[in-house]
């Protein structure tokens, strides 16, 4: 349980990072460049999650179920579309049905995200490799 924790605490840090990142690049996104907030909120939060891959599997997890590092990735990717999914959704109904700012939506949208993503990536990648 100590483990779960420490390893929740760290991407929980993590996260907060590729946060302010996913927030900085939809803001300048939408506000410098015009894009579309729903576009701009997709790749913004691609960016994160790649940036939060290259911490996890750094500082985070000790533990690995894939060792071909590639496939690796396209699973932590698979399972942060789930969040991707869930962030838009959230971000959409929002914005859209309630006139919340989208950084408004964007700060809900993360919150609904983080917990689901680590337990899946906890579980689905970051644990020994059976024998």
């Amino acid at each position: 349980m100590r483990a779960l924790i420490v390893e929740f605490s760290g991407y929980g840090a993590a996260s907060a990072a590729a946060f302010v990142l996913d927030v900085a690049l939809l803001a300048l996104l939408v506000d410098a460049l015009g894009w579309h907030y729903l576009a701009a909120a997709a790749i913004s939060f691609i960016t994160g999650g790649l940036f939060l891959y290259l911490v996890s599997v750094r500082f985070i997890f000790r533990h690995r179920r894939i060792g071909n590092r590639a496939l690796e990735l396209s699973y932590f990717v698979a399972l942060g579309s789930i969040g991707l999914i869930v962030n838009m959704i959230i971000m959409y109904a929002l914005v859209e049905g309630l006139a919340i700012h989208f950084l408004g939506a964007k700060l809900v949208a993360a919150g609904c995200t983080l917990v689901t993503n680590f337990l899946l990536r906890r579980q689905l990648l970051f644990v020994r490799r059976y024998q």
